[in-house]
């Protein structure tokens, strides 16, 4: 698609990126920004896509959006799967929409494969493994044998199956999952990124022990917000530690605890503990993110800038 201006000013950028570690007030600043430059929000959290789960996810109410469209929040039931090629497929053409309305894509969130998903063509190295597709191919394996796993790759990619020996099995499930992810062969893909829009991205850098601090207090939020009930919930309704949504942060947890596997300090404890890892792993991710423009999250003009930058008045960070 060739990218076209998408409010009054954009020369340079066609898309805006708020990402970053959890806890480091993506939401609201992108609200800001969205508000800033005619702009319209679509979240990119793996947990924000599921109905029910509100208060463990963090999912901006009504009021917080403030009258910005949002898209990619609510999109599946919570006993569903949902994979990056299920983000792609129903948020790329979101975005693109969005740009021949001329308005200005904010793209928001801590999930950095759904980014990358936008950002970027799917090229072979990138395809984030997926470990339902994974599993499948290893249950037929064991059913009816590697060879049979590997006549299905030679249905569909002849190319790397003759590559390929049928007891290397890893590969020839990598190849197959290439293949159902993108649609395309791995034969035929290369490896590296492809941009396949403009943008800017953006995200917070919180000293750490700030960052934390702000973890732990978001999980005392969310606990006295209604967290555990929220989850037992969902777990009277048959969603339980089989369902996806229920390894996310919080809900795994609280499970536990509802299972009476640990105590309520305990699962509290786990819950900012394992948010930290979460953080640290997402702050390793964009540090080498293409072009990502760290800001002073105590700086009071980051609206400003930030917006001037996107739609080209400010031609430089």
């Amino acid at each position: 698609m060739k990218s076209k201006k998408c409010s009054k000013g954009l020369s340079e950028k066609t898309a805006v990126v708020i990402c970053g570690a959890t806890a480091s007030g993506k939401t609201g600043f992108s609200v800001d920004i969205a508000e800033a430059v005619g702009g319209e929000v679509v979240s990119a959290d793996c947990m924000l896509v599921y109905k029910r789960l509100n208060i463990g996810t963090a999912k901006p109410t009504v009021e917080e959006r403030k009258g910005i469209p949002h898209y990619m929040i609510d999109v599946a039931e919570p006993e569903q799967g949902y994979s990056v090629s299920d983000y792609e497929n129903a948020a790329l053409p979101l975005v693109y929409d969005i740009v021949q309305r001329e308005k200005v894509p904010v793209i928001c969130g801590g999930t950095g494969f759904y980014i990358q998903s936008l950002l970027f063509e799917r090229q072979n190295g990138n395809v984030p493994a997926d470990a339902r597709i994974r599993e499948k191919y290893e249950n037929l394996a064991l059913e009816k044998g590697k060879g049979y796993v590997h006549s299905m790759l030679a249905e569909v990619d002849p190319e790397s199956a003759e590559k390929l020996h049928p007891n290397d099995l890893k590969r020839v499930i990598r190849a197959l999952e290439i293949f159902e992810c993108t649609g395309r062969k791995k034969s035929e893909q290369r490896d590296g990124f492809e941009p396949r829009i403009r943008y800017a991205a953006f995200a917070f850098d919180y000293p750490r022990n700030i960052l934390y601090e702000r973890i732990d207090r978001r999980v005392d939020q969310m606990l006295s917000a209604g967290l555990v009930d929220e989850v037992e919930s969902l777990y009277r309704d048959g969603i339980d530690e089989r369902c996806q949504c229920m390894q996310g942060i919080g809900y795994k947890e609280v499970l536990e605890f509802l299972k009476n596997r640990i105590s309520y300090s305990t699962m509290s404890d786990m819950i900012k503990q394992n948010t930290r890892n979460y953080a640290k792993r997402q702050i390793t991710f964009f540090k080498k993110f293409p072009n990502l423009i760290w800001l002073d999250p105590e700086a009071k003009e980051n609206v400003e800038r930030v917006s001037e930058y996107v739609v080209g008045r400010k031609t430089d960070f």
